[in-house]
C-alpha cells in the first residue's frame, strides 16, 4: 500500500477520536488535509490490495495458455464493473491508459475514420485540454472544421448557441458530464437529443462525473463516453471509451500495433491497473449514494464556514446543479496561487494554468465571463471519500488564516 494510501486510511480509521487528535500527529504537526480529488483521489486502499495480488501473477492477457486466460479472465471481470459505472456492458468497453486517451481516440479517431473530406465537429469552451487542444491541433492541420460552443455564465453548455451551431455537416459533438474545475454539470441528455437530431454522434467526457453521479449511457443518449480509474479511487494509469457498437465501429485507432481492444487500441494491457480499476468502480458503483450525501454536507460546511469567517467570497458556477464534492470559491483581492502555498497542509487547486514559464488564467473561467483578474482570485476544493469532519475544521481555518495574510501582505505591497 502507497504511503499516501495509509495516511489516509489512518485519517479515515481515526473519526472516532477527538478533533485535536485527528488532526495532528505523533509529532505534533497537522497531518495533510487533501481537498484536491477532482486531481487525483487517494488510492482507496482496497484497491490497492487487488492490485499487489494481481502483480504477483505471471503472464499476458493475449496469451493462450493457462497464466494467459488467468489474466484474461481478470480483465473481463474489471471490464463488467467499469460499464456498470455507466449502466452499459463489458463488450463495449475499450480500455486504455487514461481518460485523455479515451479522449484522444474518440475525437481524432471519429475524424479519422469518416471519408468526409473535412468533417466539422462542436466542442465545448470548456473541455478538458484532452478534448479541447486535440479539436484545435485537428483544426490547425486541416482535417477538421472546429467550432467551440459557448458556456452561460453559469458555466453549463449554452444549449441555444449549440442548436445554431448543430447542422448535417457535424460529425461529432463533445461536452463534459461535469467541469472539473467548478463542478457544474451539463445537460447532457438534452446535448445527445440535439446531436442526435442531426446525425452526430455524442462524446461525453465523464471523468469526473462517474463514481459522484448516477449515469445510464443509454438512457442519456451517449454514444460515446470516457472514464478514468484515478478519480474515483482506483490507480493513475488506466481510463477507458465506453461506446455503442455502432459508434465504436465509427473510430479509427490512434495507437496502432497488434489490435489489442476490438483493434482501437493496440498494446499489452495493464492487467494490474485494470483490475485495479474494475474494484474502484465496484466500490463506486455500491457507495455512491451514501458517499455523495456525506461529502455534500461536508462541503456545505466548508463553503459556510468560509463564507462566515470572510468577506467577499462568492461560490463560481451554478450552485445547485454541480458535483457533490466540488466547490470552486473566489477569494476577492487575494491572488489564488498565494493563498493556495499559505493554507499548508491543507491541499486546493488553483484554475491557472502554467506554460512556457507564463501563469495564464483559466480557459474555463474566461469561458464563463470572468475577467482575468477575477480568475486568478479562483480556488477549487474537491472532496473525497476519505474526508473527515476534522479536515473540515483544518481547512477553514487555514484557508482562512491563508487568504487573510494574502490580502493584508497585498495591500503592503501596493
Amino acid at each position: 500500500m502507497s504511503t499516501q494510501a495509509e495516511n489516509w486510511v489512518v485519517a479515515s480509521a481515526a473519526a472516532s477520536t477527538a478533533p485535536e487528535d485527528r488532526v495532528h500527529s505523533a509529532a505534533g504537526a497537522l497531518r495533510p488535509v487533501y481537498l484536491d480529488c477532482n486531481a487525483s483521489s487517494p488510492l482507496d486502499p482496497r484497491v490497492a490490495e487487488v492490485m499487489v495480488s494481481t502483480l504477483r501473477e505471471v503472464g499476458n492477457a493475449a496469451s493462450i495458455h493457462t497464466a494467459g486466460r488467468r489474466q484474461a479472465h481478470l480483465v473481463e471481470d474489471a471490464r463488467e464493473h467499469v460499464a456498470g459505472l455507466v449502466g452499459s456492458s463489458a463488450s463495449k468497453v475499450v480500455f486504455t491508459a487514461s481518460a485523455t486517451e479515451a479522449n484522444n481516440l474518440a475525437v481524432h479517431g471519429a475524424v479519422q475514420h469518416t471519408s468526409a473530406g473535412r468533417p466539422r465537429i462542436l466542442v465545448s469552451a470548456v473541455e478538458h485540454d484532452s478534448v479541447f487542444k486535440t479539436a484545435e491541433w485537428l483544426g490547425a492541420r486541416g482535417l477538421a472544421r472546429v467550432d467551440f460552443v459557448p458556456v452561460t455564465r453559469s458555466g453549463f453548455v449554452d444549449l441555444n448557441a449549440l442548436t445554431r451551431l448543430l447542422g448535417p455537416d457535424v460529425l461529432l459533438v463533445s461536452v463534459m458530464a461535469a467541469n472539473g474545475e467548478t463542478g457544474v454539470l451539463n445537460p447532457i441528455a438534452k446535448v445527445a437529443e440535439l446531436a442526435h437530431a442531426h446525425g452526430s454522434l455524442f462524446h461525453c467526457d465523464a471523468t469526473q462525473f462517474v463514481g459522484r453521479m448516477p449515469l445510464n449511457a443509454e438512457d442519456v443518449g451517449t454514444d460515446l463516453v470516457s472514464v478514468s480509474a484515478h478519480k474515483l479511487g482506483g490507480p493513475m494509469g488506466v481510463g477507458a471509451l465506453i461506446g455503442t457498437q455502432r459508434a465504436l465501429a465509427c473510430l479509427e485507432p490512434v495507437i496502432h500495433g497488434g489490435g489489442h481492444e476490438r483493434g482501437l487500441r493496440s498494446g499489452s494491457l495493464n492487467v494490474p491497473g485494470i483490475v485495479g480499476f474494475g474494484q474502484a468502480a465496484a466500490i463506486a458503483t455500491a457507495e455512491r449514494a451514501h458517499e455523495s450525501i456525506l461529502v455534500t454536507n461536508l462541503r456545505d460546511r466548508l463553503t459556510a464556514g468560509l463564507e462566515d469567517s470572510l468577506s467577499g467570497v462568492i461560490q463560481i458556477g451554478d450552485v445547485e446543479r454541480r458535483l457533490p464534492n466540488t466547490a470552486c470559491l473566489r477569494f476577492r483581492n487575494a491572488d489564488a496561487e498565494a493563498v493556495t502555498v499559505n493554507m499548508e497542509p491543507v491541499a486546493a487547486s488553483t484554475g491557472s494554468a502554467c506554460s512556457a514559464g507564463t501563469i495564464e488564467p483559466s480557459r474555463v473561467l474566461l469561458a464563463m465571463g470572468m475577467s482575468p483578474s477575477a480568475a486568478f482570485e479562483c480556488v477549487r476544493f474537491s472532496l473525497g471519500r476519505f474526508t473527515t469532519d476534522a479536515d473540515i475544521e483544518v481547512a477553514v481555518a487555514r484557508t482562512v488564516e491563508a487568504v487573510r495574510y494574502v490580502r493584508k501582505t497585498t495591500v503592503k505591497a501596493t
